[in-house]
Protein backbone atom coordinates (compact mmCIF):
# COMPACT_ATOMS: atom_id res chain seq x y z
CA UNK A 1 0.00 0.00 0.00
CA UNK A 2 1.40 3.50 -0.97
CA UNK A 3 1.48 6.15 1.62
CA UNK A 4 -1.28 8.26 0.33
CA UNK A 5 -1.30 10.53 3.18
CA UNK A 6 1.49 12.48 1.92
CA UNK A 7 -1.01 14.69 -0.45
CA UNK A 8 -1.83 15.67 3.30
CA UNK A 9 1.45 16.70 4.42
CA UNK A 10 2.72 18.26 0.95
CA UNK A 11 -0.40 20.84 1.18
CA UNK A 12 0.01 21.52 5.31
CA UNK A 13 3.71 22.38 4.24
CA UNK A 14 3.69 23.38 0.97
CA UNK A 15 7.25 22.82 -0.36
CA UNK A 16 9.17 25.09 -2.52
CA UNK A 17 10.15 23.07 -5.68
CA UNK A 18 12.28 24.46 -7.88
CA UNK A 19 12.04 23.74 -11.72
CA UNK A 20 14.01 24.18 -14.77
CA UNK A 21 11.76 23.77 -17.11
CA UNK A 22 10.71 22.99 -20.14
CA UNK A 23 9.26 26.34 -22.12
CA UNK A 24 6.40 24.35 -23.76
CA UNK A 25 4.96 23.19 -20.80
CA UNK A 26 6.48 25.74 -17.79
CA UNK A 27 3.17 27.29 -16.81
CA UNK A 28 1.32 24.03 -16.54
CA UNK A 29 3.90 22.58 -14.27
CA UNK A 30 3.52 25.66 -11.99
CA UNK A 31 -0.27 25.65 -11.92
CA UNK A 32 -0.36 22.10 -11.43
CA UNK A 33 2.19 21.76 -8.55
CA UNK A 34 0.29 24.76 -7.01
CA UNK A 35 -3.11 22.81 -7.38
CA UNK A 36 -1.49 19.87 -5.49
CA UNK A 37 -0.32 22.12 -2.88
CA UNK A 38 3.18 23.25 -3.45
CA UNK A 39 5.03 26.27 -4.09
CA UNK A 40 6.76 26.55 -7.53
CA UNK A 41 9.81 28.42 -8.27
CA UNK A 42 10.87 28.57 -12.32
CA UNK A 43 14.00 29.78 -12.64
CA UNK A 44 17.44 28.88 -14.99
CA UNK A 45 19.75 31.53 -14.33
CA UNK A 46 23.29 29.54 -13.83
CA UNK A 47 24.18 32.66 -11.83
CA UNK A 48 21.43 31.70 -8.88
CA UNK A 49 21.49 27.90 -8.61
CA UNK A 50 23.44 28.03 -6.05
CA UNK A 51 21.08 30.45 -3.73
CA UNK A 52 18.03 28.75 -5.10
CA UNK A 53 19.50 25.28 -4.06
CA UNK A 54 19.58 26.44 -0.54
CA UNK A 55 16.15 27.38 -0.10
CA UNK A 56 14.57 24.60 -2.17
CA UNK A 57 13.14 21.48 -0.82
CA UNK A 58 12.90 19.69 -4.22
CA UNK A 59 14.40 20.28 -7.78
CA UNK A 60 12.94 19.26 -11.63
CA UNK A 61 15.32 19.28 -14.09
CA UNK A 62 13.69 18.71 -17.37
CA UNK A 63 15.83 19.72 -20.65
CA UNK A 64 12.58 19.41 -23.16
CA UNK A 65 13.99 22.73 -25.26
CA UNK A 66 17.54 22.85 -24.81
CA UNK A 67 20.22 24.87 -25.45
CA UNK A 68 23.47 25.57 -24.36
CA UNK A 69 22.95 27.56 -21.28
CA UNK A 70 19.96 25.60 -20.17
CA UNK A 71 22.63 22.56 -19.59
CA UNK A 72 24.85 24.79 -17.70
CA UNK A 73 21.95 25.75 -15.26
CA UNK A 74 21.00 22.25 -15.10
CA UNK A 75 24.77 20.93 -13.79
CA UNK A 76 25.23 23.79 -11.93
CA UNK A 77 21.45 22.94 -10.05
CA UNK A 78 22.15 19.72 -10.13
CA UNK A 79 25.04 19.65 -8.35
CA UNK A 80 24.08 22.31 -5.42
CA UNK A 81 20.65 20.40 -4.96
CA UNK A 82 21.61 17.09 -4.52
CA UNK A 83 24.04 17.20 -1.69
CA UNK A 84 20.80 18.40 0.45
CA UNK A 85 17.09 17.60 -1.36
CA UNK A 86 15.75 15.32 -3.95
CA UNK A 87 16.51 15.99 -8.03
CA UNK A 88 14.48 14.63 -11.00
CA UNK A 89 16.11 14.45 -14.14
CA UNK A 90 12.85 14.53 -17.40
CA UNK A 91 15.35 13.83 -20.06
CA UNK A 92 12.79 14.88 -22.80
CA UNK A 93 13.35 13.66 -26.09
CA UNK A 94 17.22 12.66 -25.06
CA UNK A 95 17.29 10.29 -28.10
CA UNK A 96 16.19 13.19 -30.97
CA UNK A 97 19.76 14.40 -31.28
CA UNK A 98 22.95 13.04 -30.42
CA UNK A 99 24.00 16.45 -28.88
CA UNK A 100 21.27 16.19 -26.59
CA UNK A 101 22.11 12.32 -25.97
CA UNK A 102 25.66 13.68 -25.23
CA UNK A 103 24.75 16.68 -22.91
CA UNK A 104 22.48 14.49 -20.62
CA UNK A 105 25.37 11.80 -20.30
CA UNK A 106 27.17 14.64 -19.03
CA UNK A 107 24.81 15.81 -15.99
CA UNK A 108 24.28 12.08 -15.07
CA UNK A 109 27.74 12.46 -14.65
CA UNK A 110 27.97 15.32 -12.45
CA UNK A 111 25.06 14.37 -9.68
CA UNK A 112 23.19 11.31 -9.25
CA UNK A 113 19.32 12.09 -9.97
CA UNK A 114 17.11 11.01 -7.08
CA UNK A 115 14.34 10.28 -9.89
CA UNK A 116 14.51 10.03 -13.56
CA UNK A 117 10.93 10.38 -15.31
CA UNK A 118 10.60 9.06 -19.13
CA UNK A 119 9.39 7.50 -21.51
CA UNK A 120 10.81 4.12 -22.85
CA UNK A 121 12.18 5.81 -26.05
CA UNK A 122 14.05 7.89 -23.97
CA UNK A 123 15.19 4.96 -21.21
CA UNK A 124 16.24 3.34 -24.61
CA UNK A 125 18.26 6.24 -25.70
CA UNK A 126 20.38 6.39 -22.31
CA UNK A 127 20.88 2.99 -22.24
CA UNK A 128 22.47 2.86 -26.07
CA UNK A 129 19.60 0.24 -26.96
CA UNK A 130 17.57 0.49 -30.50
CA UNK A 131 14.75 2.68 -30.08
CA UNK A 132 11.97 4.59 -31.31
CA UNK A 133 11.45 8.37 -30.57
CA UNK A 134 9.48 11.08 -32.78
CA UNK A 135 10.81 14.17 -31.20
CA UNK A 136 9.79 14.34 -27.81
CA UNK A 137 7.91 11.63 -28.01
CA UNK A 138 7.96 7.23 -27.74
CA UNK A 139 6.51 5.54 -31.09
CA UNK A 140 8.10 2.21 -29.21
CA UNK A 141 5.70 -0.10 -28.46
CA UNK A 142 6.68 -3.00 -25.65
CA UNK A 143 4.93 -5.64 -23.34
CA UNK A 144 5.16 -4.85 -19.78
CA UNK A 145 8.00 -7.14 -18.95
CA UNK A 146 10.07 -5.23 -21.83
CA UNK A 147 9.17 -1.77 -19.67
CA UNK A 148 9.97 -3.00 -16.65
CA UNK A 149 13.44 -4.52 -17.95
CA UNK A 150 14.23 -1.43 -19.18
CA UNK A 151 13.54 0.68 -16.30
CA UNK A 152 15.37 -1.78 -13.87
CA UNK A 153 18.50 -1.33 -15.57
CA UNK A 154 18.69 2.12 -15.83
CA UNK A 155 17.75 2.64 -12.46
CA UNK A 156 20.49 -0.12 -11.46
CA UNK A 157 22.93 2.16 -13.70
CA UNK A 158 22.13 5.56 -12.38
CA UNK A 159 21.14 4.35 -9.00
CA UNK A 160 18.21 6.33 -9.11
CA UNK A 161 14.07 5.20 -8.80
CA UNK A 162 13.21 5.34 -12.30
CA UNK A 163 9.33 6.07 -13.38
CA UNK A 164 8.47 4.78 -17.20
CA UNK A 165 5.32 6.28 -18.08
CA UNK A 166 2.95 5.85 -20.61
CA UNK A 167 -0.72 3.85 -20.62
CA UNK A 168 0.56 2.19 -17.75
CA UNK A 169 3.66 3.33 -15.63
CA UNK A 170 6.28 1.57 -14.17
CA UNK A 171 8.15 2.55 -11.19
CA UNK A 172 11.45 0.70 -9.85
CA UNK A 173 14.75 1.43 -8.01
CA UNK A 174 16.27 -1.74 -8.92
CA UNK A 175 14.71 -3.99 -6.37
CA UNK A 176 10.99 -2.91 -5.89
CA UNK A 177 9.07 -2.90 -8.77
CA UNK A 178 5.02 -0.96 -9.43
CA UNK A 179 2.99 -1.00 -12.03
CA UNK A 180 0.26 1.97 -11.89
CA UNK A 181 -2.93 1.52 -14.05
CA UNK A 182 -5.54 4.04 -15.02
CA UNK A 183 -5.69 7.17 -16.76
CA UNK A 184 -6.67 8.62 -19.52
CA UNK A 185 -6.09 8.20 -23.33
CA UNK A 186 -6.74 12.03 -23.23
CA UNK A 187 -3.01 12.90 -22.15
CA UNK A 188 -1.77 12.07 -25.00
CA UNK A 189 -3.82 15.04 -26.56
CA UNK A 190 -2.46 17.53 -24.50
CA UNK A 191 0.98 18.81 -24.44
CA UNK A 192 3.18 18.74 -21.55
CA UNK A 193 1.69 15.92 -19.49
CA UNK A 194 5.08 14.41 -18.68
CA UNK A 195 6.66 16.99 -17.68
CA UNK A 196 3.77 18.15 -14.79
CA UNK A 197 4.12 14.57 -14.12
CA UNK A 198 7.64 14.92 -13.44
CA UNK A 199 7.26 18.07 -11.24
CA UNK A 200 4.65 16.35 -8.84
CA UNK A 201 7.72 13.64 -8.97
CA UNK A 202 9.81 16.20 -6.89
CA UNK A 203 6.47 17.27 -4.88
CA UNK A 204 6.14 13.94 -3.80
CA UNK A 205 9.72 13.47 -2.72
CA UNK A 206 9.84 16.91 -1.05
CA UNK A 207 7.42 15.02 1.67
CA UNK A 208 8.34 11.04 1.01
CA UNK A 209 11.85 10.38 1.47
CA UNK A 210 11.79 6.99 -0.38
CA UNK A 211 12.42 7.97 -3.62
CA UNK A 212 10.07 4.81 -5.23
CA UNK A 213 7.58 5.75 -3.24
CA UNK A 214 7.44 9.33 -4.00
CA UNK A 215 7.85 8.27 -7.72
CA UNK A 216 4.52 5.87 -7.18
CA UNK A 217 2.72 8.03 -5.54
CA UNK A 218 3.28 10.72 -8.35
CA UNK A 219 2.03 8.12 -10.83
CA UNK A 220 -0.97 7.03 -9.21
CA UNK A 221 -1.94 10.90 -8.21
CA UNK A 222 -1.31 11.92 -12.21
CA UNK A 223 -3.25 8.82 -13.59
CA UNK A 224 -6.63 9.44 -11.09
CA UNK A 225 -6.48 12.93 -11.98
CA UNK A 226 -6.62 11.88 -15.51
CA UNK A 227 -9.21 9.59 -14.91
CA UNK A 228 -11.39 12.36 -13.32
CA UNK A 229 -10.43 14.85 -15.71
CA UNK A 230 -11.96 12.49 -18.31
CA UNK A 231 -15.30 11.71 -16.27
CA UNK A 232 -15.77 15.46 -16.03
CA UNK A 233 -15.96 16.09 -19.93
CA UNK A 234 -19.49 16.79 -21.66
CA UNK A 235 -20.16 15.66 -25.27
CA UNK A 236 -19.02 18.05 -27.32
CA UNK A 237 -15.92 18.98 -25.19
CA UNK A 238 -12.52 17.98 -26.19
CA UNK A 239 -8.53 18.57 -25.11
CA UNK A 240 -8.79 21.81 -23.93
CA UNK A 241 -11.53 21.13 -21.18
CA UNK A 242 -9.51 18.10 -20.22
CA UNK A 243 -6.42 20.15 -19.67
CA UNK A 244 -8.41 22.15 -17.79
CA UNK A 245 -10.10 19.57 -15.62
CA UNK A 246 -6.84 18.06 -15.36
CA UNK A 247 -6.20 21.31 -12.75
CA UNK A 248 -9.65 21.24 -10.95
CA UNK A 249 -9.05 17.13 -10.53
CA UNK A 250 -5.30 17.90 -8.67
CA UNK A 251 -6.57 20.87 -6.80
CA UNK A 252 -10.23 18.88 -5.78
CA UNK A 253 -8.36 15.44 -4.95
CA UNK A 254 -8.52 14.22 -1.63
CA UNK A 255 -6.46 11.51 0.51
CA UNK A 256 -8.90 9.46 0.79
CA UNK A 257 -10.52 9.36 -2.81
CA UNK A 258 -6.93 9.67 -3.88
CA UNK A 259 -6.32 6.03 -1.85
CA UNK A 260 -9.69 4.70 -2.77
CA UNK A 261 -9.22 5.29 -6.67
CA UNK A 262 -6.03 4.61 -7.29
CA UNK A 263 -4.61 1.26 -8.99
CA UNK A 264 -1.35 -0.08 -7.72
CA UNK A 265 0.37 -3.51 -8.58
CA UNK A 266 3.71 -4.11 -6.91
CA UNK A 267 5.90 -6.56 -8.97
Amino acid sequence: MLPYYRLDELRKTRPLIHCIANLVSANDCANVLLAAGASPMMAQAPEEMEEIAAISSATILNIGTPDGQLFTACRLSGGFAAKNQPVVLDPVGVGATAWRLKETEKLLESFAPAIIRLNLGEAQALLHRAGEEQGVDSTAIASAKVRMDCARALARRSGAAVLLSGPEDVITDGRRGCRIFGGSAWMARVTGTGCMLSVLCGAFAAVEPDMFLAASLASAFWKVCAAKAESALVPGQGAGAFRSALMDAASALETGEFARLARAETL
